[in-house]
């Protein structure tokens, strides 16, 4: 007879990222099993600890706060310039972008009163900065931005209601070269990110039509290159590229975690270990 973990075993072995093969493990006897268990379970917090006193003694800071910094200088070392916009986005903004009550996305909008809401995304308030900056440089454009979104998402491990996300945009690329300059900025990020492999594979978003995403074991990164239907909201038509990354999914999986909540801003949780180890 084959006996698995328990239910409380595996959400204790998820808890503290246990191998997910051993996770499904089975065993001859229920005495095996529990000794497996806690062998491993054991070891699982010695790690934990340990890593916990070396973020106090070496001051190590957590590892979505060092990818966000190393990110910055990256892009800023590649030519681009960083922006700041408000966390709290006009519902005009949104109706722009296409996202409208008929629209999925609109549904998932962290309301905080009639006509604003916690931004769903970066795109938006860049999309308006955009318009200003054409007034004000030469092109190309370089930004990107780096931030708190919030959505109403929590379809299992790979989604949180609050995370970071890096968008970068370059306004005025040369039209015929959009996908290999798409290709370069993904290549940036990912190796700033520590992550080499990884496919872009194309897709249809609700918002932009025909994306690019970055695929790395689950979806890290979505791009699109412009013009786009959507530019004409904003005043301006040139050729662009963009990409936007969820920063604690690539945490995810450049640490091997198994669920998004490790690497999210947390209670449970502190640069990827359970507190109640």
């Amino acid at each position: 007879m084959n006996i698995s973990f328990s239910k409380v075993q595996k959400q204790r072995l998820r808890e503290l990222n246990a191998p997910a093969d051993f996770q499904e493990k089975s065993f001859s006897s229920a005495q095996d099993r529990d000794e497996a268990f806690r062998n491993i379970e054991q070891l699982l917090v010695r790690q934990g600890k340990q890593h916990l006193l070396e973020v106090r003694n070496v001051r190590h800071r957590p590892a979505l706060c060092e990818l966000e910094a190393k990110l910055i200088d990256v892009l800023i070392g590649n030519g681009f310039f960083q922006v700041i916009t408000p966390i709290i986005l006009a519902k005009g903004l949104l109706a722009k972008m296409s996202i409208t009550p008929e629209q999925p996305l609109f549904k998932q909008v962290f309301w905080v009163s009639d006509d604003k809401c916690l931004r769903p995304m970066l795109a938006p308030n860049l999309y308006y900065l955009l318009a200003e900056f054409t007034r004000l440089y030469d092109k190309p454009i370089r930004a990107f931005e780096v931030g708190p979104c919030f959505r109403k998402d929590s379809k299992g491990g790979h989604h949180l209601n609050e995370f970071t996300m890096l968008n970068l945009v370059e306004l005025g690329s040369p039209e015929e070269g959009g996908r290999q300059r798409l290709e370069e900025l993904a290549a940036i990020v990912m190796d700033a990110a520590e992550i080499k492999d990884y496919q872009l594979t194309s897709t249809c978003s609700e918002v932009y039509g025909e994306t690019i995403d970055v695929i790395a074991g689950l979806e890290v990164g979505s791009g699109v290159i412009g013009p786009n239907a959507l530019d004409s909201q904003w005043g301006w038509g040139d050729p662009w590229v963009g990409i936007g990354f969820g920063l604690e999914r690539l945490v995810m999986v450049n640490k091997g975690y198994q669920n998004i909540q490790r690497v999210g801003r947390a209670l449970m949780y502190f640069d990827g270990v359970r507190l109640n180890i």
